[in-house]
């Protein structure tokens, strides 16, 4: 498939909400009709809502009757931290299987990208029940195993300096644009200059937007301490695996080895993209889950009938 640039500028502002979540107002934006069929996206690490909002208006538009619903994690864009809590992945599907009863009571299907798919998985083996999975670029292999194995533990080695500085010290290291550009530089893929230009500049402007360091940086040992096959057998529902051929994070031979653990699950791997499938291929991303859930509901509908 070929891919377009970033998406089109928006055409309608999206509604935000405010929901009670764990005892702070969980900030999210919502696409779409505000009676549709929920879809949640939960985006990745150090990133916000604004890394999905492309595939949110591209879903909303291609699957109408449908609604899009993209929260800022905890501790991150405009979501405060939870006060007096460890932000480990057990505390991040706790909030998140608050957070979607409260959003959508009448049900929901459910989006993670890279950090968010292990958010999701947790939620999942801890009792959430979306009607559909779809995961994009999954965390599938252990982070010092990927391809770019000596850039993680140089990333490690990053966050743990910063944890031993004093708060404004280690706000000014984290949010270090010379680094956030190298880290950028690294995981684009696409050759396309505008393209590029774009997705470091949403880097620039949303990847330090961290409520503090010390969040931070329980979040990044959060997502370097886990990986989704640990919650895979809890993935009983129709599931969709969207992988980028060239990612520095999971090894293609790992997301393939996470397909074949869930049952009756769809892989679609797209070629010459990474870990940005949600900034580099959107219309890509949009086509295979637009034709996973109308597939979906399609074979609902002739079960009920049969």
């Amino acid at each position: 498939m070929t891919s377009a640039p970033a998406a089109a500028p928006p055409t309608a502002s999206p509604t935000v909400l405010a929901v009670p979540t764990l005892g702070i107002d969980t900030r999210a934006w919502q696409y779409g009709g505000p009676d549709g069929t929920a879809m949640i996206l939960v985006h990745g690490f150090r990133g916000d809502h604004h890394g999905l909002e492309g595939l949110a208006r591209g879903l909303a538009e291609a699957l109408p009757g449908t609604r899009m619903i993209v929260p800022d994690l905890p501790g991150f864009g405009e979501t405060p931290a939870i006060p007096g809590r460890e932000h480990d992945i057990e505390l991040y599907g706790e909030w998140l299987r608050e957070f979607a009863a409260a959003a959508a009571p009448q049900g929901f299907a459910i989006l993670g990208h890279s950090f968010g798919s292990l958010v999701v998985g947790a939620a999942i083996a801890g009792g959430l029940a979306p009607s559909r999975l779809i995961l994009i670029n999954p965390i599938s292999a252990p982070a010092l195993q990927g391809p770019q194995a000596v850039l993680t533990q140089l990333a490690i080695g990053y966050y743990r300096a910063a944890d031993l500085l004093p708060e404004r010290a280690a706000r000014g290291l984290l949010g270090n644009p010379a680094i956030v550009r190298v880290m950028s530089e690294v995981m684009a893929k696409t050759g396309d200059p505008e393209l590029r230009s774009w997705i470091h500049g949403q880097h620039a402007s949303y990847f330090s937007t961290f409520s503090d360091p010390s969040t931070l940086l329980q979040a990044f040992r959060a997502s370097v301490s886990h990986t989704v096959p640990e919650f895979a057998s809890a993935f009983t529902m129709p599931t969709l695996l969207i992988a980028g051929e060239r990612d520095d994070i999971t090894p293609l031979p790992r997301q393939l080895e996470l397909h074949h653990r869930v049952p009756g699950s769809r892989l679609r791997i797209i070629p010459d993209t990474g870990h940005l499938v949600h900034y580099e291929t959107v219309p890509d991303a949009v086509a295979f889950i637009g034709e996973f859930v109308t597939a979906e509901a399609r074979r609902t509908v002739d079960e009920a009938a049969a």
